[in-house]
């Protein structure tokens, strides 16, 4: 039987990667993020076509709470349950704290930190009385450690990572193991569009940004790929690492080693 995943995020980045990913091992997949519908369509035909389950997509707004308990009670209904849960969904805005726009920090904190709580919230019941499930935070090097300009992203991601070890230790003796995986840079459309942005705070080039910005604490000098993470994802979601909870793996190319 199909395994039932639900990837927040998933139209394009790190959770279309970790989508395609659970759909080649068969899983129904339900996938969510924003883009144009065609676009969207195309992405889901072609998740269904590498699929023996079935890829569906829900429109949730992260910032929204009663649609993305829509987008938890659309995978019940369709396949009965919900195995794993993959919060990925993110956005990025840099500037200095003093001039972050508050309705950009809600924002952030909304997508990154709250929609994962809405997302677990209601995951949760369907997973205890499975006996059994997977929740995978994508967090963030953020998670771990802090940059300038980012102060919405950092504290989203410092969030998750206490989010994951608190419901870890609720859920151990329900079959239900919770986790957080750390990236480092991963060449995204999200990590493309902070290029110029950076670029423009720190009042120097694109390329120094990749060089001595994004790169520079990357012991490997390599950007992580999206298989990598995904692959991690796919790790975690396994009986493999049934004994593996509360904690988070680091792909970021030795950055949080210094």
């Amino acid at each position: 039987m199909s395994r039932t995943v639900v990837v927040t995020g998933s139209t394009s980045g790190i959770g279309l990667g970790v989508a395609r990913a659970f759909a080649t091992e068969g899983a129904n997949v339900v996938i969510n993020g924003f883009g144009p519908a065609d676009a969207i369509e195309a992405t889901r035909r072609e998740l269904d076509g590498l699929s023996s389950g079935t890829v569906l997509y829900h429109g949730a707004d992260m910032t929204k709470p009663a649609e993305i308990e829509d987008l938890i009670a659309t995978a019940a209904r369709n396949f009965g349950t919900v195995d794993v849960l993959v919060n990925n969904a993110g956005i990025q805005h840099v500037a200095k704290i003093e001039e972050f726009p508050p309705e950009k920090w809600d924002q952030l904190i909304a997508i990154l930190l709250s929609s994962a709580f809405h997302t677990m919230r209601h995951a949760i019941p369907l997973m205890k009385k499975a006996g059994h499930g997977r929740i995978i935070n994508v967090a963030s090097a953020h998670a771990l450690t802090a940059s300038p300009f980012k102060s919405a992203y950092v504290a989203a991601k410092h969030g998750i990572l206490g989010l994951t070890k608190t419901a870890a230790l609720e859920l151990a003796e329900f079959g239900i193991t919770v986790n957080a995986i750390c990236p480092g840079y991963v060449l995204t459309p999200l990590v493309e569009k902070q290029i110029p942005d950076t670029a423009r705070e720190r009042g120097i080039s694109e390329a120094e940004v990749r060089s001595e910005v994004m790169l520079r604490l990357q012991a490997t000098k390599e950007f992580v790929s999206i298989e990598e993470v995904a692959a991690a994802a796919i790790y975690l979601a396994s009986d493999a690492a049934r004994s593996i909870t509360g904690t988070h793996i680091s792909i970021d190319g030795g950055w949080t080693a210094q």
